[in-house]
């Protein structure tokens, strides 16, 4: 499920929800209780690469010594 930004064009409250794309968009803001809610458009997520040997499968320089062996 994705994290979604919301901002009240009232107050200017910014807070993110953990909602499922098939849930309707949140209308009353939870500090002012006045229905100006806008949900922000959000730019993605980053990419993280995890993993043994991204480094050296990818970014090795051809002049260093080889890895070793455990």
């Amino acid at each position: 499920m994705p994290t979604y930004e919301y901002v009240c064009e009232a107050c200017g409250e910014d807070f993110d929800v953990f909602q499922s794309m098939k849930d309707e968009k949140l209308k009353k803001c939870p500090k002012c209780g006045r229905l100006a809610l806008k949900r922000k458009i959000g730019c993605g997520a980053g990419i993280v690469f995890h993993g043994h040997g991204f480094y050296c499968t990818d970014f090795k320089n051809n002049n260093s010594p080889a890895a070793k062996k455990a």
